[in-house]
């Protein structure tokens, strides 16, 4: 891969962007042509890239002619304006807020899952980064929905706070803090206590009794999957967790398939990693998604209430694969692509290992 493509990642200061720069560091990409970026209060300022540091450059001043792509994860305000400027100036923007997502012209995609939709696309384009939720259920129910239809999602999410950035990982922090001391928690981020609770609301109510995160997960995965024909019934919930989203996922496929079947599919699935559990161990956030690169799939097991119904327990890392990781991995399966002559299924298997 052409390890000299000249990158610019913007809100190189938040958690994500750190993320980006770090997997950047770690695929072999050069410091020299990367570009941290971030508002102007954050200029000036260092931010780490493998063993060496980075200084965040203004973004309102910075020129997007000078980078063959630009990673946004700062926020869809700033996405909204300063994507399509990037866009302009001949970047190829992917965008890891919600703020392209539903927009039929712009792609949405998981490279294990869609990497066919990037086939021809050049300079000047954007691309959407999912939700993460979504990120790692699709990743998850793709290699099934290729054999044999899935008909119908029911999924229960249980997000880590690091989904609401920097303030909500603090909020966790001061809360437990408070309550280990016996002190009433201040609230700030979240509208109730985090710590030692459960939330069974992320993001403002829709009309329709959903809330908007619940929604994204039915709208991204019908495009993704480009069957609008998927139903998907989805409850979000945040939880005390620093990193990593977990979720019981039960879905319908439209046609016969074994629990053997279905595990070989995962078995044979990139950025897929089936975890047997046994002793009473199985994948959590903590101990296996945390700073990892896989979508884990546990207690697979047959729906016992529906003659083809299946049930999973899936965890990934939602900083890392539910955002960072998958943005980069658009942008190095658009390079092999180019360096490959439109070998998508190869760069699928590159960008995933």
């Amino acid at each position: 891969m052409n390890k000299l493509a000249n990158i610019a990642v913007v809100g190189a200061s938040g958690a994500v962007g750190e993320v980006m720069l770090s997997i950047l560091a770690e695929r072999g990409y050069r410091e020299d042509h990367v570009t941290a970026l971030a508002s102007e209060r954050s200029a000036g300022t260092e931010v780490e890239f493998g063993n060496t540091e980075l200084t965040i450059e203004d973004l309102a001043a910075f020129d997007f002619s000078t980078v063959d792509y630009a990673l946004f994860s700062a926020g869809g305000s700033v996405s909204k304006e300063y994507a399509p400027k990037a866009a302009a100036a001949g970047a190829i923007v992917i965008d890891n807020t919600s703020a392209f997502r539903y927009d039929d012209d712009i792609p949405l995609v998981v490279p294990e899952v869609n990497a066919h939709v990037l086939a021809g696309i050049g300079s000047g384009a954007i691309i959407a980064n999912p939700n993460c939720s979504t990120i790692q259920m699709v990743v998850a129910l793709a290699p099934i929905h290729r054999a044999a239809g899935v008909a119908r999602i029911n999924v229960a999410t249980y997000q880590s706070v690091s989904g609401a950035g920097r303030g909500g990982m603090l909020e966790l922090a001061e809360q437990t803090m408070a309550r280990l001391s016996f002190k009433e928690p201040e609230v700030s981020k979240f509208a109730q206590p985090i710590a030692f609770n459960v939330l069974p609301q992320i993001d403002e109510m829709m009309d329709n009794g959903y809330s908007r995160e619940e929604m994204k997960m039915v709208w991204e995965t019908q495009k993704i999957f480009e069957d609008p024909g998927v139903l998907v019934n989805a409850t979000a919930v945040r939880v005390p967790v620093f990193f990593g989203h977990s979720e019981a996922v039960h879905f319908e496929t439209r046609e016969d398939i074994s629990i053997a079947d279905v595990r070989k599919l995962l078995d044979a699935a990139p950025g897929v990693q089936v975890f047997d559990g046994q002793d009473m161990i199985h994948p959590t956030a903590v101990t296996h998604a945390a700073g990892k690169d896989p979508v884990f799939v546990g207690r697979l097991r047959r729906d016992i209430s529906h003659p083809r119904g299946i049930s999973m327990w899936v965890v990934a890392d939602n900083v890392r694969k539910g955002a960072a990781l998958n943005a980069v991995q658009i942008m190095d399966c658009l390079e092999q692509n180019r360096n490959s002559s439109g070998n998508t299924e190869q760069a699928i298997v590159n960008s995933a290992g």
